[in-house]
């Protein structure tokens, strides 16, 4: 099987557009499509249905989409045998638009020398068997286990905490508001349907939840975060919550507002995950750098889950 082609067929389904993929891979956005048309004459499926708002995974690209991952990662292995000091640093973001993305980007500019490859694995427990198998070299997670049940090797350290803000369109109540208490969104819908049970997220939200009486919503087909937003923006009671820190953009017309939570603010907490035998010269650099940067904002005015507060 073509490497190349299955290499971009990831990079797709992580990126959402074909545009987007041949930036990252710096080819155009023709070698894209045929790549992606030879891997699906090759399987003879197809991966993709090519949408107004991008590409999105058939069933069989779904069903494909581990397998390719797990192919690229004894790729990775079996080069790293060789050359284990001079390869890539290999991290694990939850999400591009995401705070742990913006906090890799921030490493890459103080240490442009370091060379990255930037991964997306489904959740906490993926990310941390592959840091375990050393498929990967770190991961940004909330971790909420305690360390002592984490694989053997497995270490984590919480490196940011980001504040969770309320996400409204013009005509929501609190719309004018500069901020609102969690306690006063008892009885407001909060509508998260990208949240997966099972997810290190869904753990979070859940717990969000029951501290403060609050409901979320998280039924309901999810096609993606522009959607969401719309759905947001035109309605005077849907809410949805996001980290401060999320990349979002919209037109100007949906006029959504983002409302600071206080008293206490909850915040969602980054761990930095690696194995301690881990001998890449730039894992080191990348925990340095995080342990210099911005820290945490635990303390009696924030909030965080029982587990987010266990010793690393």
């Amino acid at each position: 099987m073509d490497l190349d082609a299955v290499r971009t067929f990831v990079t797709v389904a992580d990126a959402g557009r074909f545009s987007e993929a041949a930036d990252e891979l710096s080819i155009t956005q023709q070698a894209v499509s045929k790549r992606i048309a030879a891997l699906e004459k090759d399987l003879g499926v197809r991966l993709f249905t090519r949408t107004a708002r991008g590409a999105l995974l058939t069933g069989e690209g779904q069903s494909f989409l581990p397998h390719a991952r797990d192919l690229l990662q004894a790729e990775e292995r079996a080069a790293a045998s060789v050359r284990p000091r001079r390869r890539a640093l290999r991290v694990d973001v939850i999400g591009r638009r995401l705070a742990p993305a913006g906090l890799l980007r921030g490493f890459h500019r103080a240490h442009p020398e370091a060379e990255l490859d930037v991964v997306t694995h489904f959740d906490a427990d993926a990310a941390i068997e592959a840091v375990r198998s050393g498929a990967i070299d770190a991961s940004f997670r909330a971790v909420t286990l305690p360390a002592h049940q984490l694989p053997d090797g497995v270490k984590s350290v919480r490196v940011f905490d980001e504040l969770v803000q309320l996400l409204i369109g013009p005509d929501h109540e609190f719309a004018a508001a500069g901020a609102v208490r969690p306690a006063q969104l008892a009885g407001r819908r909060i509508w998260m349907p990208g949240v997966v049970p099972g997810t290190e997220w869904a753990v979070y939200y859940g717990d969000l939840a029951d501290a403060f009486g609050l409901t979320i919503d998280v039924t309901g087909p999810y096609f993606g975060i522009e959607p969401l937003l719309d759905a947001v923006a035109r309605s005077p009671a849907l809410a949805t919550f996001v980290g401060e820190q999320t990349d979002l953009v919209w037109p100007a017309g949906w006029d959504l507002r983002r409302v600071a939570l206080h008293d206490p603010a909850p915040v969602y907490p980054h761990s930095l995950i690696w194995r301690g035998d881990n001998p890449h010269p730039a894992l080191r650099l990348l925990r340095d750098h995080l342990r210099a940067a911005e820290p945490s904002r635990a303390g009696a005015s924030t909030w965080t889950p029982k587990w987010a507060r266990l010793p690393s």
